[in-house]
Order: structure tokens, then sequence, then C-alpha cells
């Protein structure tokens, strides 16, 4: 995890005096529109997950919180980081290939990827993970100010999706900038490190994969529903775990192939639903799949604001 890796990133501070807010947006989007939180920090100590609402948006051992894309295409575009607050840029990484992470691939304690580490001067530091090989614009000794540009958004270490994963230490100290005086995972404070906190909301996407039939739930819970591969004569179905839908939410499901779009689904809830499936998809046609590679996206939105993103990759071959 993230966690236990992002030590090497990790300057030597003074403690803060007191807790002030002074951080701004880590990257150049719109939340809800071109851009989503995917997960927090976990504040659980245990091997269970919370995030600071008592939510599921995180994972076991997750450090930072996750500025997700709505697209790879968005990160080809190109999709600026920039500093959350003013201070002094300590360590940059320039040098990781753009790849989604394969398991079992040796990282060297790169995990990070491409990144930069930035000390505050008011005893907090912030760490900016897996950006675009090459992007990065800053040097270690350089003054920055809040809103300065420091690379792009990539595809860098552990992950396979584009994000930036923003960190804050004080000290060796992993901090969560959501609640930096929490103790537990059921606190009420609403004390922040973010000038303006960004919304939260307690729904999302557990999981996206593709099948070759509208799988059973418990298969999609288990896993065992994904296929990486399919033959040109299989269907081809996308499907969508979720939790915490909302009536009147929607999903949509969309497939991409070498020749474009494959098709385009929304379902929309009619009921609150605390956990949730919806799956579209189609038989092959009677050439056949075209071999090659194939993207599917999934977005849960609450009228026209992103929820939650997802991505499901699968080889016809």
């Amino acid at each position: 995890m993230i966690r236990s890796l992002i030590a090497i990133l990790i300057a030597s501070a003074t403690h803060a005096v007191a807790d002030v807010s002074f951080l701004g947006m880590p990257l150049d989007c719109v939340l809800g529109k071109t851009c989503v939180i995917e997960d927090y920090p976990d504040i659980d100590p245990t091997e269970a997950a919370s995030d600071y609402r008592c939510g599921l948006k995180t994972r076991d051992g997750h450090s930072g919180t996750d500025f997700a894309l709505l697209s790879f295409e968005q990160m080809n575009e190109g999709v600026r980081v920039i500093a959350a607050a003013d201070g002094r840029v300590e360590a940059i990484r320039n040098t990781r290939p753009d790849q989604p992470y394969v398991p079992g691939t040796a990282l060297n304690g790169e995990e990070c990827g491409n990144a930069v580490r930035i000390n505050h001067g008011n005893g907090y530091q912030s760490v900016y993970c897996h950006m675009k090989l090459g992007s990065v614009r800053v040097t270690p000794g350089q003054r920055v100010v809040r809103g300065q540009l420091l690379g792009e958004v990539g595809l860098s270490g552990l992950t396979n999706y584009p994000h930036l994963h923003l960190t804050i230490t004080q000290s060796a100290d992993i901090v969560d900038p959501f609640a930096p005086g929490q103790t537990n995972a059921c606190s009420e404070t609403r004390e922040s490190l973010w000038i303006e906190p960004p919304r939260y909301t307690d729904a999302g996407l557990f999981t996206v994969g593709v099948s070759d039939a509208v799988p059973d739930f418990g298969n999609v819970k288990s896993g065992t529903a994904r296929r990486t591969t399919l033959s040109t004569t299989d269907a081809m179905v996308l499907y969508a775990y979720a939790f915490h839908g909302d009536a009147h939410d929607s999903i949509a499901l969309t497939m991409f192939g070498p020749e474009g779009e494959v098709f385009s689904h929304t379902a929309v809830l009619d009921q609150d639903q605390a956990q949730l499936m919806r799956a579209y998809g189609k038989r092959a046609p009677s050439e056949g799949w075209v071999k090659g590679e194939y993207r599917g996206y999934v977005r849960l939105l609450r009228g026209r604001t992103v929820l939650a993103v997802r991505h499901a990759d699968v080889l016809v071959e």
C-alpha cells in the first residue's frame, strides 16, 4: 500500500503550532464534472477500512486522497497538477513510465510513481503521486505558490487508472486533511485543512467488470464474474457493483473497442439501495467482434454530478 511505501518521500519537519486551513485543490479540474474523489485516507487502524465520515470510500491502509479523472483520454489531453499551497519543493521523481500496474511487477520503492514533495513551512508537507512521465515542471529547492503548475496527472507507479494521489504529512505522520484531529472512525469533528472542503458523498462504485453474460450478484461480489479475455463470438457485458445509490441516481455504462463505441446505456435507480448491481451488453455480431482491446467506463451520477467512475478492460482474441 502507498501508506507503507510513501515514507521514502516524507521529509522531517517541526510540528505545526495550529491546524489552520491552507490547502486548495491540487489539480486543475472541477469535482463532479471533470474529476471525482475516488478514495479518502483510511482512518481505521485495524484491517478494516473507513473514511473520515465512517463511509466506504477508502481501502485498508490507504494514505491519501485520490482525485480520479473521468477517462484515459483526459489524461492524454493533459490535466494540470498544481500546488495545493505555498511552499518549497523538497524532492521530485520524473522517470517512471505511464502504464497500468501489473501485479507482481517490482517497483523498487517507487510505488508513488512520478512525484513531487513540497514543504509548506507550517509543519506540513504534501506529496503528489502518479504524475505523467516527463511532465514535472519544478525542481528541488524551488519556491512555489498555491495554484502553480507542478506537472500533469499520469499513470505511473502503483495504479491502473489516471489519478492524483495526494498525501499530507506532519513530520513522519500521515494526516487526513479532511479531519486532521480525528482520533476514531466515528468522530464528529469537522476540522479541515482545506480552505474550501470538497463536498462529501457516501455513494460510490466498488468495482466494474466485463463478463460474457449478465452475472450473478454473488459472483460479482466475489470477483469470479470478471473476464479479462473474450472470444470473438462471446457476448460482451459490462457490469457495475455500486453502493449507497439514491432513487433517481443513474449508472451510465459505455463500452469502446478498436472501432469506437460498442454500446452505451444508462440505468436509473427507482429506489434507494445500499448495494446494487447493474449490467448491460450485447451479443456478438454475426461476423464476430473485431479482435483487440476493449475498455468499458461506468459512471455513477446524481443529476448531472458525477459521483464515481471506474473502468474495466477486456481483450478479444
